[in-house]
């Protein structure tokens, strides 16, 4: 795919992205992404080093204007899909490439794209753990025009000793009954559900959780997530031990009339934590702004 060729041969200076725009190294994207590379495999028996070897390839780091704009990590274009689209050059000038709600959207996507495209079929007769074959495969089925495809692929694999994570799928290990430790923090077990004291379930975020794995787990809808919880822009990632509600918040505390700040604080911060909405917080304190002005220590919330 040109989108990969160019990036790599021209620069990033030809995609747009600005130079003092922090970019992710092959590394870091690596350890944002390896686990949903891993539960990618365990579900669909694709190599995680392949399908992490492309994501890098693709979308240059998550770097690549495909990714920011688009959440688009492996340059799918839109042939038989019916959601959101942007155009961009490619092969040829303005082809369609699929949107995507989020990045660990496009690789369920590219999982699916990969298992029910039939001129694919031959790699899942292959070995996970032979990702030579699999890298030529997927060059000889036609998913890139790029002659050293596969090369690419193959030198970003042993680069980063990725084929250490396919060795994780020679079991018939499920995600939704078993637990892995690895040497990558991976933890595929199901989250435990617990009950806030102000009577709203929640879960608490794992390292490389997101809001698209913990919406799949709990068929919650992603905007449903969004609304529910406070963390701002619309963000993959959430930090290991934020709380994550399914269910609504409540509009006031139902164990405390006041809280009273031990650290400065603000109203978003405190949302989470108590389990209330924002707009309820606003109306009981009307002393404060925005829900992101800083309170300082020692000032007394209302919570109901």
């Amino acid at each position: 795919m040109k989108i990969v060729f160019t990036y790599i041969f021209i620069g990033i200076s030809f995609l747009g992205i600005s130079s003092v725009e922090k970019q992710l190294s092959k590394r870091e994207y690596f350890e944002q992404w390896k686990n949903t590379a891993i539960q990618q495999m365990i579900q669909y028996k694709i190599p995680a080093s392949i399908t992490m070897a492309q994501g890098i390839l693709e979308s240059g780091n998550g770097n690549s204007e495909l990714a920011r704009k688009a959440n688009n990590h492996f340059g799918i274009k839109c042939h038989e899909w019916d959601g959101a689209t942007i155009y961009m050059d490619d092969d040829s000038k303005g082809e369609c490439f699929r949107v995507y709600t989020s990045a660990e959207e496009s690789y369920v996507d590219h999982s699916e794209f990969l298992k029910n495209k039939g001129r694919y079929s031959k790699l899942f007769l292959l070995d996970l753990t032979d990702y030579k074959s699999w890298a030529n495969g997927l060059k000889e089925a036609g998913y890139a025009t790029n002659p050293k495809y596969a090369e690419l692929l193959i030198g970003i694999i042993e680069e980063l000793k990725l084929n250490e994570l396919d060795r994780l799928g020679e079991s018939d290990l499920k995600p939704e009954s078993i637990a892995v430790t690895t040497n990558n923090n991976l933890m595929l077990s199901k989250h435990v559900v617990s009950v806030h004291e102000n009577k709203v379930k929640f879960v608490v975020a794992r390292k490389g959780d997101t809001y698209f794995r913990i919406s799949k787990e709990f068929d919650v809808a992603l905007w449903q997530l969004y609304k529910y919880n406070d963390f701002g822009a619309k963000k993959d990632f959430l930090e290991e031990g934020d709380l994550v509600y399914l269910q609504p918040k409540r509009n006031k505390s139902k164990s405390k009339d006041v809280l009273v700040l031990k650290e400065p604080a603000t109203l978003v911060s405190i949302s989470q934590k108590e389990a209330i909405n924002i707009e309820s917080l606003l109306k009981m304190n009307k002393d404060i702004l925005s829900e992101n002005q800083n309170i300082s220590s020692g000032k007394k919330v209302i919570l109901r």
